[in-house]
């Protein structure tokens, strides 16, 4: 039998420090949360888009396909409330890079 790799917290402490680098909303301090097979990042919500009390919303899933040996990227559609395929990466920091870049708000709105 073989034991799932994430979450893992090498990788959580990767997630962490990799978004001290994001373009969007930098004055809050994101949560990485391990979740079965990745990571689920949640933020305070300073625009009041999402939540007009400014509450803690969904960011972003992040989840290892073993199979594929991919990462793939999701963003939480917060009118529906489900999560939606964003992109599928090779290694985790490509993930990083557009998460972290979000130039189309996709992510940090």
């Amino acid at each position: 039998m073989r034991l799932p790799t994430h979450p893992n917290d090498l990788d959580k402490k990767r997630i962490e420090r990799a978004l001290k680098a994001r373009k969007r909303y930098r004055y809050v301090v994101p949560r990485v949360l391990g979740t079965e097979g990745g990571y689920r990042i949640e933020s305070a919500c300073c625009s009041r888009n999402i939540d007009p009390e400014g509450g803690v919303v969904d960011i972003a899933l992040m989840l290892f396909d073993a199979e594929e040996g991919t990462w793939q990227l999701f963003r939480k559609n917060h009118g529906t409330r489900l999560w939606e395929l964003d992109s599928t990466h090779p290694r985790l920091a490509a993930a990083l890079d557009l998460l972290n870049d979000d130039s189309e708000r996709k992510f940090w709105q």
